[in-house]
């Protein structure tokens, strides 16, 4: 029987957005406010490069930053991938999902995107390739 191994690399940012959702009664939740995000970009496949990497972390640290600065400190909702979509946990994490995929070419077999809102509440992303 052969075994099955993979590797993964994550990385982590945080930053603060402000926005309010739409579509329902859910309160506060309706009126502007501000979350201190964590986004976690986890990255796995099966092979290594002949150095050793699955990909170059610092590389995929440039990706997650430029992520990072294109909301940190804006309003979710005036921005224009979030026009007609409630700005939620789930959008966000496929938006910078799907844009962190298409910056990362690699040999990769599995890229996910995790953001917390909070210590307790978190969504996530997962793309197979």
């Amino acid at each position: 029987m052969r075994s099955k191994e993979s590797y993964a690399v994550a990385v982590r940012r945080e930053f603060t957005a402000r926005h309010y959702l739409i579509g329902g009664d859910w309160g506060a939740e309706n009126q502007l406010h501000e979350h201190h995000y964590i986004v976690e970009i986890r990255l796995e496949g099966s092979q290594l490069d002949r150095h050793g990497y699955l990909i170059d972390i610092d590389a995929v640290a440039a990706a997650l930053d430029e992520q990072v600065g294109r909301y940190r400190d804006k309003t979710l909702n005036s921005l224009p991938e979030f026009a007609g979509l409630n700005p939620s946990l789930e959008h966000l994490s496929r938006i910078m999902g799907v844009s962190l995929a298409a910056t990362i070419n690699t040999r990769l077999q599995v890229l996910t995107v995790r953001i917390w809102e909070n210590e307790f509440a978190w969504a996530e992303y997962r793309k197979e390739f």
